[in-house]
């Protein structure tokens, strides 16, 4: 057998067994099912990276209306008579008539020291993993 057969026997099986139109028909289909996925995942993507830049520029805007309610509620305040008593006894050393100053004295050593020590003496003191638990659980007790 000659090589010029053997191509000639390799052609008529590819015509007639491969390239029939149902084959082809089916490759088209496929190919057209894997455009028709892609483009689908692409557009969904697409669509999801939108609403997620939508609803960040919401949080935003809801943000910014936020500040602005809290700016007009701190320019209220300002405005208010008791904040601006507040002010004047701050800054000029103003009080109300029957008012008395009262200084407290320092505090002593043992007073400043006091928490301390006791927080000193729980972290000496090694919990076991029970008491770790039940301090975890029930926090109150």
């Amino acid at each position: 057998m000659s090589v010029k057969d053997s191509l000639r026997r390799t052609k008529f099986k590819l015509k007639h067994d491969f390239f029939t139109i149902e084959n082809i028909v089916l490759v088209a289909a496929i190919v057209l099912c894997l455009v028709w996925t892609y483009q689908s995942i692409a557009a969904m993507s697409r669509n999801w990276g939108l609403s997620e830049t939508l609803m960040r520029e919401k949080r935003q805007l809801e943000l910014l209306n936020i500040e602005v309610e809290t700016a007009e509620l701190e320019n209220e305040y300002y405005k208010s008579e008791e904040y601006q008593e507040l002010l004047a006894r701050k800054l000029l050393d103003k009080k109300l008539n029957g008012e008395n100053m009262v200084v407290m004295p320092e505090n002593s050593v043992a007073a400043k020291t006091k928490y301390k020590i006791e927080a000193v003496e729980a972290e000496e003191r090694e919990l076991s993993n029970f008491e770790k638990w039940m301090m975890y659980l029930f926090p109150n007790i």
